[in-house]
């Protein structure tokens, strides 16, 4: 039998885009992209073939296309993804969707409305060491889980604080809108549906008006509880994730 080959555009050359490009295969084959910076368009599709297109809006409207992937910054990742579901078409967005919980519910209506899927890019859940947490946690190795422990950071680099992601216009947010995004659904992952939530958004080193520090407690509600940290400030790039049950512990760290 022969297996389906999704046809695909990407909305957005830059370097999670090729990084999505290059995993399309065997499922997925890349037949058109764009981006506001026509370089990275042409960078992508010299190694790939796709076809540039100079609006996004034109290439989700395409007929040819099943599924759009969307990584662009996070103020056009929700009006994107509409008009793509508008058109029939599956979605791939980053994280974190959106900027914020409006335009996610707007994303949501229109995906049911008009019988598409949306998939939010948490890649994290599809990582080997993760997968294998996930099964051992499964099986009873740990025993029932109680809480779990996670950092994630990104290394401090010269001239941060004039990135996009210091803009809350184009980023929604801090430390816990980007790289928090990923911590919060690997808790609800590995814990389950959250029903209280606590932190801080604080700004110790960099002059933008976003947080290069968040912190998060978050309790299910089976009363499981998750530590988490998001941060800017880091010597270099940082991941940790401790999941703790009451017959062992699972220390994940990279």
């Amino acid at each position: 039998m022969t297996k389906k080959v999704f046809k695909v555009g990407i909305v957005g050359c830059g370097l999670i885009g090729k990084k999505r490009a290059k995993a399309l295969a065997p499922n997925g084959k890349l037949i058109a992209c764009t981006d506001i910076n026509p370089l990275q368009a042409q960078s992508l599709s010299k190694v790939t073939g796709a076809r540039i297109y100079p609006s996004w809006r034109e290439l989700v409207s395409l007929k040819e296309i099943e599924v759009v992937i969307v990584a662009t910054n996070h103020d056009s990742l929700a009006l994107i993804t509409k008009v793509a579901a508008e058109n029939g078409k599956h979605v791939l967005v980053e994280k974190p969707g959106a900027k914020n919980i409006s335009e996610i519910d707007s994303v949501i209506s229109i995906a049911k409305k008009n019988k598409v899927k949306i998939h939010v890019g948490f890649n994290h859940r599809f990582h080997n060491s993760l997968l294998k947490a996930r099964e051992l946690i499964d099986s009873g190795e740990i025993g029932d889980l109680m809480f779990l422990r996670g950092r994630y950071g990104h290394g401090g680099r010269v001239g941060y604080e004039r990135e996009w992601r210091a803009d809350p216009k184009l980023s929604g947010g801090g430390e816990i809108i980007d790289q928090g995004a990923h911590l919060i659904d690997l808790s609800r992952w590995f814990l389950g549906d959250i029903n209280n939530i606590q932190g801080f958004a604080c700004n110790y080193f960099w002059n933008m008006p976003v947080e290069d520090n968040g912190f998060m407690m978050l309790r299910t509600l089976k009363n499981k509880v998750a530590f988490l940290q998001a941060s800017c400030t880091e010597w270099k790039n940082l991941f940790s994730f401790e999941i703790y049950g009451k017959l062992g512990k699972i220390d994940l760290s990279g």
